[in-house]
């Protein structure tokens, strides 16, 4: 089992879909189950062996740093957005010296789930293989999220790789928030904004993204809605 000690949680959104509840706080402090959901996974990357996080900063940066600096483990670094938001792929590339070139564990911070037998983190760390991958993704069946599903994302083939959804098509899996990610997919990255699909599509076309699904429940919390719908579900396991 590979052992990855760093993370990043992308901290940085304008949680624009969660207001009125990101009026005036940033949506990682967004609470769920009686805590903001940023404590919930970092709980869930400290359980599973994460030493390092870093998170970036943007949409009421001080409001999140001042809340993180309190914690004591796992240990944070800060990736500074404040002068320009960099969207996801453009948020790993400024962070990239933080992390080093080792695989890192990269989550959303408002990504929730009721596990299954084995946490799904333990199960991607021993599926993880640097010799074929360069990015894994956990994936959620489309069927069975609570919120909102879309169309999903990828389909995936016998030995796991995964094939981006055609347009007006409809695929099985969704990216559920989490992936282990090794910082060569960088190599060559553009500067400014940009998304890791951009990462992702490179990975695809070589052969290199690949997928594990979540035997337990994922819970898209994009809106308030959704975040209500997550909270009963919850309650009721």
């Amino acid at each position: 089992m590979t052992a990855i000690r760093k993370a990043m949680i992308m901290g940085a959104g304008l949680g624009s879909r969660m207001r009125p509840l990101t009026d005036k706080l940033p949506k990682p402090l967004v609470p769920f189950m009686g805590k903001p959901l940023i404590d919930h996974a970092l709980e869930r990357l400290e359980a599973a062996g994460v030493e390092e996080v870093v998170v970036n900063l943007h949409y009421k940066a001080d409001i999140l740093e001042s809340h993180l600096k309190r914690r004591a483990h796992p240990r944070i670094v800060f990736s500074d957005e404040r002068d320009a938001l960099l969207d996801t792929g453009g948020g790993l590339k400024k962070a990239r010296p933080l992390f080093g070139e080792e695989p890192i564990l990269v989550m959303n911070s408002d990504t929730v789930w009721a596990e299954g037998m084995t946490p799904v983190m333990e199960r991607m760390k021993a599926f993880w293989d640097p010799a074929r991958m360069d990015a894994l993704l956990m994936l959620a069946p489309a069927v069975t999220t609570i919120g909102e599903c879309r169309l999903g994302d990828f389909n995936m083939d016998g030995d796991a790789r995964l094939i981006r959804r055609k347009e007006a098509h409809v695929a099985p899996f969704m990216f559920a928030g989490v992936q282990i990610f090794h910082p060569r997919l960088l190599d060559g990255a553009p500067d400014g904004p940009f998304s890791t699909n951009l990462l992702w599509d490179k990975a695809a076309e070589e052969g290199r993204l690949f997928g594990l699904r979540l035997d337990g429940v994922w819970m898209h919390v994009g809106t308030p809605h959704d975040l209500k719908e997550a909270e009963r579900f919850m309650q009721e396991l």
